[in-house]
């Protein structure tokens, strides 16, 4: 994206899962991707799949109990590698040709910096067995609440998976988990099988915050993970993920 487009077209920092439905069914499920901002115009995906400037690529955007799948194409524009500056990734615009699909992003965009009035509760249940981290998290996540906020945002902490599935059994229901894979007692793989099998709990989403690989990653999105963010992760990201999830502006 040039710059003229970007002015034109302000961004707001997003995530949300991305699939791409042309991908072989055998990989299908393991080329899931993220968003790191999005506008009308495009978006930026943090991807390490290798795309090509000019390359045309149908995509399908999805958040569990926020946004329904749906698809759109794009242009690669640009690649951003891995370093200092975060995560590789490719940054992509809709084409010209494609005024629908900016409409549809356009659409979004102004839903998320809009919100509709919440009149209930969330609760996040943040599985991470480093006090240090959990300490990070609380503090950015206690920055949903307070004057002028329009939701009520509860946070709880388990240590391992056993404890998070012990809390999961029981009211008020979790609207959303934050989980590290490698931890003692349950790891966190088992916390998502063991969820996604669940039909009470099958359909709560869930985030992975961890520091494992590509095949960490993989194993995790077979498992049914919705979105997979590598540590060391800013606390932008988890406060932004949970952002959409609630519908709260920044």
């Amino acid at each position: 994206m040039d710059h003229s487009e970007k002015r034109r077209d302000p961004r707001v920092p997003l995530i949300l899962r991305i699939d791409y439905p042309s991908a072989p069914e055998i990989v299908r499920d393991v080329v899931r991707d993220v968003t790191e901002n999005l506008s009308a115009g495009g978006l930026f995906i943090r991807s390490d799949r290798e795309l090509s400037a000019g390359e045309r690529v149908p995509l399908q955007l999805s958040f569990p109990t926020l946004l329904a799948p749906f698809e759109i194409e794009v242009e690669v524009v640009w690649r951003r590698a891995a370093g200092a500056a975060g995560p590789g990734g490719v940054a992509v615009r809709i084409p010209g040709d494609r005024e629908a699909d900016r409409a549809r992003l356009d659409a979004l965009v102004r839903r998320w910096t809009s919100p509709e009035p919440a009149t209930r509760s969330y609760r996040i249940l943040l599985v991470e067995d480093n006090a240090q981290l959990v300490e990070a998290y609380e503090w950015a996540l206690e920055r949903l609440r307070g004057p002028g906020r329009l939701v009520e945002v509860d946070v709880e902490f388990a240590p391992h998976g056993q404890a998070a599935l012990t809390r999961l059994s029981r009211p008020p229901r979790v609207d959303l988990v934050i989980t590290d894979l490698f931890m003692p007692v349950m790891d966190g793989f088992t916390l998502v099988e063991r969820i996604r099998s669940d039909p009470s709990l099958g359909d709560v989403p869930v985030v992975v915050v961890s520091g494992g690989g590509p095949v960490a990653r993989e194993r995790a999105a077979r498992l049914g993970v919705d979105v997979f963010l590598y540590k060391p992760a800013p606390l932008a990201d988890v406060l932004n993920t949970v952002r959409a999830l609630l519908r709260i502006a920044a």
